[in-house]
């Protein structure tokens, strides 16, 4: 599985996600920063199977029908690291089991 985790997503994903065996490029590494989610997708999706994001609206910011590439959206009350290490166990099963074109929601149960 090719994994990108998106800008804002902790760095400390990556070595998460690259421990399992996956190959985990960041979007900086890609050199695709500041690329809006349209482009980011466009250009992920020839490269990588799954796109890891902060993102909670990219469902309704982006049309993912027909789409190869999936997404699993990390659900927290910020984006520091504290508040997103705990969810990235869940992220990792998700990873592992999505599909092309799914997207998947990863929150602390509340």
């Amino acid at each position: 599985m090719r994994a990108l985790p998106d800008e804002c997503v902790p760095k400390a994903l990556k070595h998460d996600i690259s421990s399992s065996a996956h190959t985990c490029f960041t979007v900086q590494e890609a050199r695709w920063a500041g690329k809006t989610n349209g482009e980011l997708l466009d250009l992920a999706e020839s490269a990588f199977d799954v796109l890891v994001t902060l993102d909670t609206n990219l469902r309704y910011q982006q049309n993912l029908t027909g789409r190869r590439i999936a997404v699993v959206v990390l659900a927290a009350r910020s984006n520091r690291l504290e508040d997103l290490s705990p969810l990235f166990p869940s992220c990792f099963e998700a990873v592992e089991k999505i599909k092309p074109g799914e997207i998947i929601y990863v929150a602390r149960p509340h």
